[in-house]
Formats: structure tokens, C-alpha cells, sequence
């Protein structure tokens, strides 16, 4: 989306969280916005519903009650931002910088976390961010609530991960010790 067509948008949606006339919900399913400079956007319920927003600057940009539904967002920089009330079910969030965001009551239902920063988060599920580790020396997220764990290109309960974990690295006991020592670790912060 050109940047005159996207500032008519915005400012249409504007109107409209005002009531004002002439104001009109923004509309961006399925809209181009990768690398686009959104700081401090005030989008609030507007609907980006599988929009592309990969390496957006969204930092303290009010995206609370709004449909980010399967919208692709690997990359973004959403530090500070309101995602409260926001829909992120099915969202790619794979190493977007969500510190200090506001998560409380989103929906990150099959939201894709990995490599995510969720570094002082506000949230209101319990995340764990195991950072450097494993073969690839990346992320692993943990989520309490949901019994759900992001890391590489595993995604799944606790369990299915150790048994993913024995199965892939039996051969390789640093990897296979670190892997075990995370699982051990969380499990010791769920009980």
C-alpha cells in the first residue's frame, strides 16, 4: 500500500474512533504494510486481518481491540505497543520485538511466538524465555496456561517437546542435556 493511500486510512479511521463524519474503520485485510513506519499509530479495532506488517516499526502504536488475525509480523518492532483485547490467533510473531507490549487479554491462540521478545511483557498468562539455547542457539517460549512451547520448529505441549526432544538429539548429548536440563527447569516453576 502506497503511503498516501495509507495516510487516508488513518486518517479516516481517526474520524472514526472520533465519531467524527466522514470517518470510516480502517480496512487493511490483506494489505502490504511490510517495513512501513507505524510508531505511535492509533489503530485501534481496525482490522488488519492477514495483513503483511513483516519488519514494521509499531513501537507504542494503540493496537488494542484490533483484528491481527493471521497477519504476518515476523520482524516487527511492536516494543511498547497496546495489543490489549487485540485477535493475534494465528499471527506471525517469529522474532518480533513485543518487549513492554501490553498482552493482556489477547488472543494468541496458534499465534507462531518463536523467537519472540516478550522481555517485561505485560501479560496475563506466565511466559518463560529461555534464551541461547539448544542447537540452534535461539529462543524457546513457554507458556504456562496453555502448556504450549515454541522453539525452532517445534510447537507443541511440554511433553510432545521432550519426546521430540529424546527422539531428535539421542545422539547428541550436549544438545539432548540442555534440551532436558529446560524441560526439567520449567517443569520445576510448574508445580
Amino acid at each position: 500500500m502506497d503511503s498516501e493511500k495509507l495516510k487516508e486510512v488513518l486518517e479516516k479511521h481517526s474520524q472514526w474512533l472520533r465519531d467524527g463524519e466522514g470517518g470510516e474503520r480502517a480496512d487493511l485485510r490483506y494489505a502490504d504494510l511490510s517495513s512501513a513506519n507505524l510508531s505511535s499509530a492509533d489503530l485501534r479495532s481496525a482490522n488488519l486481518h492477514y495483513a503483511n506488517l513483516s519488519s514494521a516499526d509499531l513501537r507504542s502504536a494503540d493496537l488494542s481491540s484490533a483484528n491481527l488475525s493471521y497477519a504476518d509480523l515476523r520482524s516487527a518492532n511492536l516494543s511498547s505497543a497496546n495489543l490489549r483485547d487485540a485477535d493475534l490467533s494465528s499471527a506471525d510473531l517469529r522474532y518480533a520485538n513485543l518487549s513492554s507490549a501490553d498482552l493482556r487479554s489477547a488472543n494468541l491462540s496458534s499465534a507462531d511466538l518463536r523467537s519472540a521478545n516478550l522481555s517485561s511483557a505485560i501479560t496475563d498468562k506466565r511466559y518463560i524465555v529461555l534464551s541461547c539455547i539448544g542447537s540452534r542457539k535461539d529462543s524457546t517460549i513457554y507458556c504456562f496456561e496453555d502448556d504450549k512451547i515454541w522453539c525452532g520448529c517445534f510447537t507443541g505441549t511440554l511433553d510432545d517437546f521432550e519426546q521430540a526432544v529424546l527422539k531428535t538429539h539421542a545422539d547428541n548429548s550436549v544438545w539432548l542435556k540442555e534440551y532436558t536440563g529446560a524441560i526439567a527447569y520449567i517443569r520445576s516453576l510448574k508445580s
